[in-house]
């Protein structure tokens, strides 16, 4: 879809540019749509008298006369010609190389293909939710301070999609034995009314409205740390900042989009881009 927009473009700009700066562009294509025209003509004549062997002919006269009258005018009009398609070319190609389908907020790409561990936890293995943390750790200024309406959001394991909590239970547990971290669940199903509520609250807490956002379908979730039985969400501490770079890893390993990587980065943002979800 992205190249063909890119060399849609690119016609559409051409003409334009084409048809705008150069007056024997115009009468170049006066005079295509009259030979056209003229063609038509000739070819419904032939049909009516049974003529193929005349309407042969113009088919193959047309496009020789076009050619000709195409190498005529970019020799005479070679520096504009120079100057007019790089112009062009150069910033749809550009586009088409810098642009990913993931810059797109509703994007709905393939997930990863999964690694041993994942393949082994679709085939039966089923981790269980860890348990529920007290709410008074949820309370605390520093929680407070960071994210100041977490404390009336959902954090019911049984409210994910099954996939989704399956791999993300799969995160928890490696970040822990592998890396020595203990994780905790801030959010995971959010309610459209609760999503429009935090974007009432600015962009700095999401740009994302009503049902613009896989928490709605209970694919998303924003975790953080447990260290020594206090929530950790700050990235400004150097511990918790490994922690996220780790478990970006870890989550993408399992086929997961990790906020951490965005232009608005959410480092303790995980989702899975299921296709078909979004346009329910």
């Amino acid at each position: 879809m992205l190249i063909f927009l890119a060399l849609l473009y690119f016609c559409l700009a051409s003409c334009a540019i084409w048809l705008a700066l150069f007056p024997n562009g115009r009468a170049f294509v006066a005079r295509g749509l009259g030979a056209l025209r003229q063609r038509l003509s000739q070819r419904a004549l032939g049909w009516q008298i049974a003529g193929s062997r005349y309407s042969g002919a113009v088919r193959g006269s047309v496009p020789r006369d076009v050619q000709g009258s195409i190498v005529r005018f970019v020799r005479r009009h070679r520096i504009a010609c120079a100057i007019g398609v790089p112009a062009v070319l150069i910033p749809s190609l550009l586009a088409l190389a810098l642009s990913s389908p993931a810059m797109l907020p509703v994007y709905e790409g393939g997930t990863a293909m999964p690694d041993v561990q994942v393949a082994a936890l679709l085939q039966g293995e089923r981790l269980a939710p860890p348990s529920a943390l007290p709410p008074s750790v949820f309370t605390t200024g520093e929680v407070e301070l960071v994210r100041p309406l977490l404390v009336s959001a959902s954090r019911n394991w049984g409210l994910l999609h099954p996939d989704f909590n399956q791999r993300l239970l799969l995160a928890f547990k490696i970040m822990k034995e592998k890396h020595g971290y203990d994780m905790a669940l801030l959010e995971g199903y959010r309610s459209p009314a609760r999503q429009d509520e935090l974007a009432s609250a600015g962009s700095h807490v999401t740009n994302a409205r009503a049902f613009q956002s896989w928490h709605q379908y209970g694919l998303a979730a924003d975790c953080a740390f447990l260290r020594d039985g206090k929530l950790v969400i700050s990235e400004k501490d150097p511990w918790a900042m490994r922690g996220y770079q780790l478990y970006g890893e870890v989550a993408e390993s399992l086929g997961l989009t990790w906020g951490g990587r965005w232009k608005m980065m959410d480092f303790g943002h995980t989702e899975l881009r299921m296709r078909g979800v979004m346009q329910r």
